[in-house]
């Protein structure tokens, strides 16, 4: 790992030894797959449609929709990015640049789209009826328990768990970097599980059980995550042949860009639960005080 703090600097910069093939340059490796871009296309227009339909039916609520618009488009925006620009095509020769992706896929993508609330946006860019037969559908048992069950924290939380550890496995990540639809399956499995997650942090259960046990989820999955980036970082070999047969970028080796990959997991990946932790037991600290405030005020009535 002694190389590993000047590399970690080299990320800023990746230089053209990254192209394929002695293209143009990095910047010219764009996934533009049709199945990938026609559905990143279709939900931003699907969300636009809806959300200026709203906008125009709405009066003082205009700041909140404004809010929300803002937060989808930057989740939106960070989503595309990973998965479109050169990142993705870097990945395929960087372990770290590949966690690079996933993390922002993860952390920063996932928790923008979650607290954007996009359901309302998408249901009111449908007609009339579909609408409100999709709402129908949503307030049925057959839906509406399987999606509290799904949203609710403790499973959501271990859903995210299975996906990190099981597609981290050698096996599994293998198959994802030489085959495509493997590939495209982990990045479904890792965007849905951390929709889910942050969804059920962001609108879980409110009041001090809600907010203690979303701090205890967060610091759950600072521990773990940073627990198998420290496996990575600290590993005496490799873990994935198909990056051991490529040459990684700022002259490391495959196991150092495994090792700067650990790290990309383990601090900063914890460093965004911790703080959502904190920040829920901020607001657990907040709710018991005003509870206890409320319970002085009534015996003093009394």
């Amino acid at each position: 790992m002694r190389r590993m703090l000047p590399a970690s600097a080299a990320l800023l910069a990746p230089n053209a030894a990254l192209a394929h093939g002695g293209g143009p340059g990095p910047f010219a490796e764009w996934t533009l797959d049709a199945w990938l871009v026609l559905p990143l296309l279709l939900s931003i227009l699907w969300y636009a449609a809806g959300w200026a339909r709203l906008w125009r039916r709405s009066g003082t609520g205009r700041g909140a929709l404004a809010r929300d618009g803002a937060m989808f488009a930057s989740g939106w925006l960070v989503l595309a990015g990973a998965l479109v620009s050169p990142l993705h095509a870097w990945g395929e020769r960087s372990f770290t640049l590949h966690m690079v992706e996933h993390e922002l896929l993860m952390l920063v993508a996932a928790p923008l789209l979650a607290l954007s609330r996009p359901l309302a946006a998408y249901l009111w860019a449908l007609p009339a009826g579909w609408r409100q037969a999709l709402a129908r559908s949503g307030r049925s048992p057959a839906v509406a328990v399987p999606w509290r069950r799904l949203t609710e924290p403790l499973t959501a939380t271990v859903l995210l768990a299975v996906a990190l550890w099981a597609w981290h496995a050698p096996g599994p990540f293998g198959a994802a970097l030489e085959a495509e639809g493997w590939h495209a399956l982990q990045h479904a499995a890792f965007i849905l599980s951390s929709l889910l997650f942050w969804w059920s942090m962001a609108h879980g259960p409110e009041g001090r059980r809600g907010y203690g046990l979303g701090a205890l989820c967060q610091f759950f999955t600072a521990v773990h995550t940073g627990f198998l980036g420290t496996l990575m970082a600290f590993a005496g070999s490799a873990w994935y042949p198909a990056y051991t047969v490529i040459a990684p970028p700022w002259g490391l080796s495959p196991l150092e860009d495994q090792q700067l990959a650990g790290l990309v997991m383990w601090v900063p990946g914890g460093l965004v639960h911790a703080g959502a932790a904190l920040l829920l037991l901020a607001k657990w600290l907040q709710h018991a005080g005003e509870i206890d405030g409320e319970g002085r005020h009534g015996a003093a009535l009394d």
